[in-house]
């Protein structure tokens, strides 16, 4: 052995160390900008869905629905952005990334409220399991394993007769939202059509009455009382039948005689007669 390649292996030792240290530094600062550029576009989803939260519960009254798929679209272009970016070749898979908490403290913590909005104070023993779990709860768990017996205890032709009827179900609904508005307008103008929104017996009988006079009882006013100033010795003021066309007690004229108006009969109160209102 000579001495050459006992002085190269210390030296490729630490060339190796050298280039391990620098791909350690490479994928911490890749993993570090990716990070940074997630938490931004987070940061602008939760802008988004705070500004549409706002609208919904103060602009209700104003809000019309273009602003509404405006805003739906802003999100769906923000979640794509962020689907874009993990799925990067740059950015290192998360999954592989194993978060350890280092520390634990009942104290709260300034800079982790800061950082966390308010939403986490304390990093505990209390809180650590919520916020550094990778598997569901376990009652959440539980119910997906029941899910998943009763689902395998249904037979092949249980499930395509289920998924037949649901499509079935499925295919009505989108044909009936097809065409709505066309059909919701043919069958409100049928029903507006052959809907009677008045009593044409009650129509005829209040035209009568106004017209002609039919169906009104001849109303007498009240005699006056005895001793108020003003009242005529005889009682209450005379009425005087006038007949138009003719003298009062007269015989009346044919109706459809030509040239000649059908008669009348109205009740005209005397001016000399009447009495005041009000008793001076």
């Amino acid at each position: 052995m000579s001495v050459a390649s006992i002085r190269g292996r210390p030296t490729r030792r630490r060339l190796t160390f050298a280039f391990a240290f620098a791909r350690q530094q490479r994928e911490e600062k890749q993993l570090e900008a990716s990070l940074d550029s997630l938490i931004t576009q987070v940061a602008h989803v939760k802008n988004a869905l705070h500004a549409f939260i706002f609208k919904l519960e103060n602009e209700y009254e104003r809000l019309a629905w273009p602003s509404v798929l405006d805003n739906f679209a802003l999100l769906s272009g923000q979640l794509n952005t962020i689907n874009k970016l993990l799925k990067n070749d740059k950015t290192p898979w998360l999954r592989n990334q194993l978060i350890i908490p280092l520390l634990l403290s009942q104290d709260r913590d300034e800079e982790l409220a800061k950082m966390t909005e308010q939403r986490v104070p304390v990093f505990s023993h209390e809180m650590v399991p919520d916020y550094l779990r990778t598997k569901p709860d376990p009652d959440v768990e539980e119910q997906e394993k029941q899910l998943s017996a009763e689902a395998a205890r249904v037979t092949p032709e249980a499930a395509q007769k289920q998924i037949q009827t649901l499509n079935k179900l499925c295919s009505g609904l989108l044909e009936k939202l097809s065409n709505p508005r066309d059909e919701r307008e043919a069958e409100g103008a049928g029903s507006r059509l052959g809907k009677a929104w008045f009593n044409p017996a009650d129509t005829a009988a209040l035209v009568g009455a106004v017209a002609f006079g039919k169906g009104l009882s001849k109303c007498r006013p009240p005699a006056s009382a005895p001793g108020v100033p003003g009242a005529p010795a005889g009682g209450g003021p005379t009425l005087q039948q006038v007949t138009i066309g003719g003298q009062a007690g007269g015989p009346s004229q044919q109706p459809g005689q030509p040239g000649k108006m059908p008669g009348i009969k109205t009740n005209i109160k005397s001016a000399s007669s009447a009495m005041h209102p009000y008793g001076r």
